[in-house]
Formats: structure tokens, sequence, C-alpha cells
């Protein structure tokens, strides 16, 4: 996984894995969970891929579009 770079500094996501069709969300205190284009969707998992790269906004836009629509939680 790669660390997110959190430019904000104040960002619940520690670190991402980009997939073809999905991405993981590791959060600091919560696991991590995987995202994928069946749940929440192809145009939420590719705006997270950006806002992965970016380092920035990235869980402000989980909170505010995605919640618990995520595919599954792991470990």
């Amino acid at each position: 996984m790669q660390p997110y770079q959190d430019l904000s500094g104040n960002a619940g996501v520690s670190a991402y894995e980009i997939l073809e069709k999905a991405i993981i969300l590791r959060f600091a205190d919560e696991g991590s969970y995987l995202y994928d284009y069946e749940k929440p969707g192809k145009r939420h998992v590719e705006k997270m891929k950006l806002l992965a790269k970016a380092g920035k906004g990235l869980t402000t836009y989980v909170n505010q579009h995605i919640r618990k629509n995520y595919s599954r939680k792991l470990e």
C-alpha cells in the first residue's frame, strides 16, 4: 500500500492501493476497505483514485459521497 500524503492535514485515510477496477483504503483506526466498480461504482472509484494520487480531499469525498457503501471490509 502507498501512504496517503494527506496534504490537508486531517485525513482519516492512512494508505491506499489502486487496483484496475478498485481501490483499497486503509483508515487510521478502522481497518481497510475495498471499493470497486460494483460498489460504490466506477465513477466513485475513479474519483477516489484521482484524489488518492493527489493526496488531498479523499477522506472528505468518502465521508460526503460513499460512507458505508464499500464492497467489503478486509482483514
